[in-house]
């Protein structure tokens, strides 16, 4: 993942035993359950930054979401996940993710977001504020 992306969040992630498949690993749906746990912690911290309730009607969907598995992880341990965004687009950006524990990378992925008109279910321009959030350090 060597784009031009910005390190937005991290969060940590207990491994528990029920993550676990009759692989004796973490199940692969699990990933992306603690890559969307770290998203939504990073939109409810915009949320508030940003004034809840600003964007009433408008939010984010995600339109594609992949996972590539380098290291199965397993209990027990916590897992580090690492969010970055790529530069905003019109009305979506995308985010990275970079699943750790004890220093060795384990998992990277990605999901992209598209900030739509709930109503109309249509794509709408990411608000403005939203838009400096993501923009890229120095820019």
């Amino acid at each position: 993942m060597s784009h031009l992306r910005k390190l937005v969040h991290s969060a940590r992630m207990p491994i528990r035993w029920g993550d676990m498949d009759a692989m004796g690993h973490v199940n692969n749906t699990v990933y992306f359950r603690y890559m969307e746990q770290t998203r939504i912690e990073w939109l409810y911290a915009c949320a508030q930054r940003l004034g809840i309730g600003a964007y009433e009607g408008q939010g984010p969907v995600i339109v594609n979401a992949s996972c590539t598995f380098h290291v199965p992880l397993t209990y027990p341990g916590e897992a580090e996940v690492r969010m970055f965004v790529g530069p905003p687009g019109k009305s979506s950006v995308e985010s990275y993710y970079e699943i750790w524990m004890d220093g060795k990378k384990y998992a990277d992925g990605s999901a992209k977001l598209v900030w739509i008109d709930m109503k109309t279910t249509k794509s709408a321009p990411l608000p403005e504020a939203l838009r400096e959030l993501l923009a890229p350090a120095g820019a």
